[in-house]
């Protein structure tokens, strides 16, 4: 399957190669070293037309197909995994906004969504209720012209300095209804806002992580994203383009490691010769080589299928397992390659190799992607 459809695909291709490449890569380890964070490039990511990919160029997007996308992502990822995934949570939520939000939201958020400070965050998980989003307890009480929010979201990418963050809520006419699940979408200068960081990251170090608390935040009627009950089915919808954004991280990853371990092949002589001679070197490179190109193809399988206006559910959750689990193998291949210089921190697939191992876990675990899978096959049968 081609993964561009043409030629000024192709070009914008290896101009965001380049760009990843020459300007990503160098202030990605930095950060992983001090924890730093990388909003500071989110202006030349900005420049480069990466923030407004997947909004409709009557809003002043890009306009951009999921399997352009879904290659943008991975050519980012492959210098930063950090960015990428900043990139991935921002137009996740961007796409959301494009699907549910009223004409009257899309034409207030969506203009400005190209902006380095427009940056955008989702916020479903909380301290009890991680792969369970419908668990949600975060409060939205109903008051005059809007909901008053209160309530706590964990491990919330982009939450540092979120413009706008996506919330599911349960909303109330009192404080002691159970509530309907419900999207509300809020302005992140709301007076009530409060930020902790988590610091401590094993990987993605670049990239802002925060509880984020609400405490008593008044939300306009206005920025609610669609009828009230309905908050969860969009932001499970949500998902499937999201784990088609971390997949394609995943396939950044794993593109650096093949890359990092077939050079280092190359050069490192043992027994008076390349160790890419050895035939356990080559299994090694081989199999990533076959397992990095059979993610690329259910990525765009699955993006191919959302292009078309058709549901992507199992075939996302396929993806996005199967290039996760994937770029785990190839790092930790990559590593072995590399033998002790791979165990410091100097050797870039050790940083690789602690980036991988997010992406298992995040926009659903492993365990989740097989749930919804077999889910689909026996709820719809196999197509």
């Amino acid at each position: 399957m081609n993964r561009s459809t043409t030629d000024n695909d192709r070009m914008f291709i290896d101009a965001v190669r380049n760009f990843a490449r020459g300007n990503l890569l160098d202030p990605d380890r930095r950060a992983d070293a001090d924890e730093s964070s990388m909003l500071n490039v989110l202006p030349a990511v900005a420049d480069m037309g990466l923030m407004h990919l997947v909004v409709p160029d009557e809003f002043g997007g890009l306009g951009a197909s999921m399997r352009l996308y879904a290659t943008l992502i991975e050519e980012i990822s492959y210098a930063s995994p950090s960015v990428a995934v900043t990139l991935s949570v921002h137009s996740m939520v961007g796409k959301v906004l494009v699907r549910y939000a009223s004409d009257e939201m899309k034409r207030r958020l969506l203009p400005g969504w190209g902006r380095a400070d427009s940056l955008a965050a989702f916020a479903i998980s909380e301290a009890d209720a991680g792969s369970d989003a419908s668990s949600a307890k975060t409060a939205a009480v109903k008051v005059a012209g809007g909901y008053r929010v209160t309530g706590s979201k964990m491990w919330i990418t982009n939450g540092r300095c979120g413009k706008w963050y996506l919330v599911l809520v349960r909303a109330k006419d009192r404080p002691s209804d159970e509530g309907k699940l419900t999207a509300l979408v809020i302005d992140g200068q709301s007076n009530g806002i409060e930020r902790d960081d988590i610091h401590g990251k094993m990987g993605i170090r670049g990239s802002e992580t925060v509880v984020l608390h609400l405490n008593d935040v008044f939300v306009p009627e206005s920025n609610r994203l669609c009828a009230e009950g309905d908050g969860l089915k969009a932001c499970l919808a949500a998902l499937d383009e999201g784990r088609i954004g971390i997949a394609a991280q995943a396939a950044g990853i794993a593109a650096a490691c093949l890359d990092e371990m077939t050079s280092y092949a190359r050069q490192r002589m043992q027994f008076g010769k390349p160790i890419g001679h050895f035939q356990a070197v080559q299994n090694m490179i081989a199999d990533s080589a076959v397992e990095l190109e059979s993610s690329r193809l259910l990525i765009q399988r699955a993006a191919a299928l959302i292009d078309a206006g058709q549901k992507a559910t199992r075939q996302a959750a396929m993806a996005k397992l199967y290039a996760s689990e994937a770029a785990n193998r190839i790092a930790y291949r990559a590593v072995q390659v590399h033998g002790g210089s791979g165990y410091i921190h100097e050797c870039r697939v050790e940083q690789l190799y602690r980036d991988a191992r997010i992406t298992t876990i995040y926009e659903g675990t492993s365990e989740i992607q097989r749930h919804v899978i077999a889910r689909e096959l026996i709820h719809s049968g196999v197509e």
